[in-house]
Order: C-alpha cells, then structure tokens, then sequence
C-alpha cells in the first residue's frame, strides 16, 4: 500500500469528488460488468449522484469514507450499521495500489467498533478477486440485477487482538 494514502470520513464537502469517484469507476474501471452498454451503465450510476451521495453524508445508520493522496480524493466506501458493504470504488489508474484495502480495512474497523460479527456485500466480477483477497467469500447464489452478476460475499470480522 502506498504510505502517503491517507482515509478518513466524508463530509458533506466531499459529495461532488465521490459522486465523480464512483461515476468513473462505474465507466472506465468495471467495464467487464457492464460491458459499455450504456443502459447498464446509466441503471448502475443514476443513484450515484450529487443528489443522492449528499444524505449519506449525514444518516447516522451510514459511514462513507474517502481516500487522500497528497490531499487528492481517489476512492471512496460505504458501509451501513446492518453490516452490508454498499460499495468501495476508487479512480481507475489507483488500482492495486492499496486505496481499495485501506477504504475496506477501515470500514470493516467501523463495523466491528459496531459490535458486528460479519460483514457482507454484493460483488461484481470486477471485484470479486479484490474481496476474495482480503477474506470475502461467496455465501450464496449469484443473481443478476440492473443487468449485472452479483455475488453474494460475506466475512467475518474480529476484534483486533
């Protein structure tokens, strides 16, 4: 991972640079998902807007973390008090860079700060090798939705020692 990445919570500021965050990484870095079928990609990202990105900045049921590069936004996760993971995207020439680990690890701090036993999510098949390394494994069936495979990962999360 590279030493200078830096996360920490969103706030309501950082709305527009996630909204492009996870925009982007939709487009350019899931392409294997969506295939550039425009329809698909439009269904994905139509709820990942300024718009709906602002009130998760501020429901409490809600952690959404950013990732800093020298001060520059490259990522972005969101988790719930449920324990599900709604997403972790970072700019696309961040890739396997260790932004997507440090967004993850420190959700996954959160939710066991929390008290929760597991933490679970929906991956795409871009994903999945990234959750599978840090400890996710598929808990169930793969399903489509919005045109897209999603599988079903969980893992469970321990107290540090």
């Amino acid at each position: 991972m590279d030493a200078s990445i830096h996360i920490c919570k969103a706030t309501p500021a950082d709305a527009g640079i996630i909204s492009r965050i996870v925009e982007r990484s939709i487009r350019v870095g899931c392409a294997l998902d969506h295939r550039n079928d425009p329809r698909t990609v439009a269904t994905w990202t139509h709820n990942k807007t300024i718009e709906h990105v602002q009130p998760w900045l501020t429901d409490p049921r809600l952690y959404l973390n950013i990732a800093l590069l020298q001060d520059k936004p490259i990522g972005a996760a969101l988790a719930a008090i449920s324990g599900k993971v709604a997403f972790c995207y970072v700019q696309p020439e961040w890739f396997r860079r260790g932004a997507g680990q440090a967004l993850m690890q420190d959700l996954e701090t959160w939710l066991i700060a929390l008290g929760l036993p597991q933490a679970r999510l929906n991956s795409t098949r871009t994903g999945e090798a990234f959750y599978h390394r840090l400890g996710y494994r598929a808990c169930a069936e793969t399903f489509t939705v919005a045109g897209l495979h999603a599988i079903p990962m969980h893992k469970a999360l321990s107290p540090p020692s």
